[in-house]
C-alpha cells in the first residue's frame, strides 16, 4: 500500500483526508453504485467536535458560518457531486436527525433526487434510559432518506435482508403476514428465511463496552450498515461513504465483497478506518482480499526513500509534470523530458554531489545537442535534476556553470514538487505494577514525537509480524496501557499516529518470569 496525495479519487478501495467536496469533484460521473452519508447533525453544539484534529475542527466551522440555510447550502453542494457520480441504477441513502430532517428532504433530496424517487424513509429506532424529570417525550430515532437516481429502476435485494417472523411488527401483533400462500386446510405457509423488514429498524445502539466499540460517541452498527449495503448493492459494486467517521460504511463494504472510497477530513477519522480494516483481515481473507490505498495530505518520507528507484524515477517525474523514459539502463543518465522538452534526471537520494551535477550538464548535450544550444542562448534550463536534498558542491557547481557558461541547470528538491512528512519517533517501555504467583500486572508506556504532533495510539497485544499489525485497542489517546499477564512469551506492538496521519509501530517481547528483551 503506497500513500499518496494527488492520484484521482476515483479509484476504488481508496481512504481518503481531505474535504470531501474537492474529492467528490475528482470523481467521474456515474462510477458509483450506492452512496451511505451521515454527516454532522444540525445541532450546533460543540459534542459534534468528536475527534478533535484540526480537520473536523475547521470543517465544523465551515458549516457553522450560518445558521440552517449555510448548513443546507454546505450540505446540498456535496449532494449535487453524489448525484452526478451515482450510475443511473445506484441509491443514496442519507442519515439524519430530527433538526434538520425535514430541511434536507424538501431544500436537497427532493430537489436534486426528485420527489418521486424516495424509496423509502427509513426510521432507526434505538432505547436508552431517559432523562429525569423530562417535559417531552424521549427523541429515541434518526431517520435515513432512500432515494434512487432512477424512478424506475434500482437496486433491492430483499432476500437478502429477511428477517425472522418473530421480529416483525406484525409478528408481535399477533398476526404473520407477507405469506407465500394458503393451505388446503386454512394453514398459512411462511416464506423461507423469514420477511422483508419494515421501514422501521429497531437495531440497537452500541453501548460503551461492545466489542464493536472503537471509542467514537457517533459509531452507527455494523448491523445497520450491513442491512443497508446488502439490500442496495451487489458484491463487486462500489460503496462511497464522503463522512467516513468510525468507519463502519468501509469496514462492512470491505468484509461483503464491495469496492468502496470512503472521505473524511478527520486524520483520526481516516486512520481509525485503517486500523479496523487491518483488524477484521485475517490470514485466510488477506489473500483473497482487495488491497487499498490511503490517501494522506503528505508523503511518508521513509517509504518514498525506500522505494524501488525505477518505480520512484518513473513516480516522479509524473508529479513534476514531465514524461519518463520508462526503460531500465541505457538511459545514458536522463530519466525523462520535462514539458518543454528539458532533459531530467533523478536521483532517489540525499545530499546530492558535484559529479551529479557534471555529469548531468554532459548527457544533457548529448541527449539532445540542439535543444541543449537553444536553452542556453535563451538562458533556459538545459535540463532538471531532481533529488531530496543537493550537498553544498552541486549547488555551487549549478552556480558556476550558470554564471561562467551560460548552463542553467534546475536543481529540485522532492519536497518542491509534492508535500513530505517524516513518520513519528516511539518509545515503548513496561513497568511492573504487581506480582502474583506466577501472574504479573504490567503497564505497558508509549511515548511519541512528531514535529506536528501525535493524534493517538493503537495496540496490538497478539502481534504477529507475519499477519501484520492488528489492533486490540484502536484508539487510546494517552500512550498507557495495562495488562495481567500469565507466565509466557508475549509480543506486543503498538503503533502512533501523528496529525499528518504518518505512523511508526514499535513492538516488544516480553517474557513473564523472565527478561524483557527488545524485538527490532
Amino acid at each position: 500500500m503506497f500513500s499518496n496525495v494527488t492520484d484521482t479519487a476515483m479509484t476504488v478501495n481508496r481512504l481518503i483526508l481531505g474535504d470531501n467536496l474537492e474529492i467528490l469533484k475528482t470523481i467521474e460521473s456515474e462510477t458509483v453504485d450506492l452512496i451511505y452519508l451521515d454527516p454532522p447533525f444540525f445541532s450546533e453544539r460543540n459534542y459534534e467536535i468528536i475527534w478533535g484534529d484540526e480537520g473536523e475542527i475547521r470543517s465544523f466551522q465551515d458549516r457553522w458560518a450560518g445558521g440552517i440555510e449555510h448548513y443546507v447550502a454546505w450540505l446540498k453542494e456535496r449532494v449535487i457531486e453524489m448525484y452526478r457520480i451515482l450510475k443511473s441504477e445506484g441509491s443514496i441513502f442519507l442519515h439524519c436527525d430530527w433538526h434538520a430532517n425535514a430541511y434536507i428532504r424538501v431544500y436537497i433530496l427532493d430537489k436534486i433526487f426528485g420527489q418521486k424517487n424516495i424509496r423509502n424513509e427509513l426510521i432507526w429506532g434505538y432505547k436508552r434510559p431517559s432523562a429525569p424529570n423530562q417535559k417531552q417525550l424521549s427523541r429515541l430515532h434518526d431517520t435515513i432518506f432512500w432515494y434512487s437516481k432512477s424512478k424506475d429502476k434500482w437496486t433491492f435485494n430483499g432476500d437478502a435482508i429477511r428477517v425472522p417472523y418473530a421480529e416483525s411488527s406484525v409478528a408481535r401483533a399477533g398476526y404473520v403476514a407477507n405469506v407465500s400462500k394458503m393451505t388446503k386446510g386454512g394453514a398459512v405457509e411462511l416464506k423461507e428465511g423469514g420477511k422483508y423488514p419494515e421501514d422501521w429498524w429497531d437495531i440497537p445502539m452500541i453501548k460503551g463496552n461492545s466489542k464493536e466499540a472503537i471509542g467514537y460517541p457517533t459509531q452507527k452498527p455494523y448491523s445497520l450498515l450491513e442491512r443497508i449495503i446488502k439490500m442496495a448493492s451487489n458484491e463487486g459494486d462500489t460503496v462511497l461513504d464522503p463522512f467516513v467517521g468510525g468507519g463502519t460504511t468501509v469496514a462492512v463494504a470491505d468484509k461483503i465483497n464491495r469496492n468502496w472510497i470512503g472521505i473524511d477530513q478527520s486524520v483520526q477519522a481516516v486512520k481509525v478506518t485503517e486500523l479496523r480494516l487491518q483488524s477484521q483481515t485475517d490470514l485466510f481473507t488477506s489473500i483473497y482480499a482487495n488491497s487499498y490505498t490511503l490517501q494522506l495530505h503528505k508523503y511518508d518520507y521513509d517509504v518514498l526513500r525506500n522505494m524501488d528507484a525505477f518505480e520512484f524515477e518513473n513516480w516522479i517525474i509524473g508529479q513534476y509534470g514531465g514524461t519518463a523514459q520508462n526503460r531500465k539502463g541505457g538511459d545514458k543518465g536522463i530519466d525523462g523530458k520535462s514539458t518543454d522538452g528539458a532533459p531530467i534526471q533523478v536521483k532517489r537520494t540525499e545530499n546530492v554531489g558535484v559529479n551529479v551535477i557534471k555529469n548531468f550538464s554532459v548527457s544533457a548535450r548529448q541527449y539532445d545537442k540542439t535543444l541543449f544550444e537553444k536553452n542556453k542562448t535563451a538562458l533556459k534550463p538545459i535540463g532538471y535534476i531532481i533529488a531530496f536534498s543537493f550537498g553544498k558542491g552541486a549547488v555551487q557547481e549549478a552556480a558556476r556553470l550558470k554564471n561562467e557558461e551560460n548552463i542553467i541547470i534546475r536543481l529540485v528538491n522532492v519536497e518542491d514538487i509534492i508535500p513530505i512528512s517524516r513518520k513519528p519517533n516511539i518509545i515503548l517501555k513496561t513497568n511492573e505494577i504487581a506480582r502474583n504467583c506466577d501472574m504479573r500486572d504490567i503497564e505497558f508506556i508509549a511515548t511519541a514525537k512528531s514535529d506536528v504532533g501525535i493524534e493517538f495510539y493503537s495496540w496490538d497485544f497478539d502481534y504477529d509480524e507475519n499477519k501484520g499489525f492488528k489492533p486490540n485497542i484502536i484508539r487510546d489517546m494517552e500512550g498507557r496501557q495495562q495488562r495481567k499477564l500469565s507466565a509466557g512469551i508475549y509480543h506486543i506492538a503498538v503503533k502512533a499516529v501523528d496529525n499528518d496521519g504518518l505512523e511508526t509501530i514499535e513492538t516488544i517481547k516480553l517474557k513473564v518470569n523472565g527478561a524483557v528483551e527488545s524485538s527490532k
